[in-house]
């Protein structure tokens, strides 16, 4: 398997809990877990891309992906498979060279394309055979964390 250059994430359901929580004012809340954050900057700290690809399309996502210091942050995507492959033409990256953790059906092409995949223990029942690990921790509970040590311990072995 190819070192990875790029780790991408769906946001809903792997760095966060698939919650989505309305006040009565209509503001949205997601809640975000600090060790994923940690495991973003280990990546770029490893040398790794980042990056998160996502069918929603909201402010909230944006702060934390700028706080996160992504660097491919991609939101209100339809077709996620056609913004990773805008993302490799750009960097010259290979498909055999990304890892990516997604928890639903609509994550399944990007599994089907890239070379090392995830899913949180929680994922849809659908995709759990898809991927290559099914990680120990739920989406927004660490997940993103344990990927990004298993993608520098891989990185390591390379």
């Amino acid at each position: 398997m190819a070192k990875i250059k790029l780790f991408i994430t769906d946001c809903d359901g792997c760095m966060t809990d698939g919650g989505m929580y309305y006040d009565n004012l209509g503001n949205e809340w997601k809640k975000f877990n600090a060790r994923d954050g940690m495991g973003f900057e280990m990546l770029r700290n490893g040398g790794v891309l980042t990056g998160i690809i996502s069918s929603e399309n909201t402010p909230l996502l944006e702060r934390r992906a700028t706080k996160l210091k992504i660097d491919e942050f991609h939101q209100g995507a339809k077709n996620k498979p056609e913004v990773l492959a805008e993302i490799l033409e750009r960097t010259g990256i290979d498909y055999s060279e990304v890892a990516y953790l997604g928890d639903d059906i609509n994550d399944l092409k990007m599994m089907d394309i890239v070379g090392l995949t995830f899913c949180p223990n929680d994922a849809m029942k659908q995709i759990q055979p898809k991927v290559d690990v099914v990680l120990n921790k739920k989406g927004g509970e660490g997940a993103v964390r344990e990927a990004a040590e298993y993608v520098l311990e891989h990185n390591e072995k390379e």
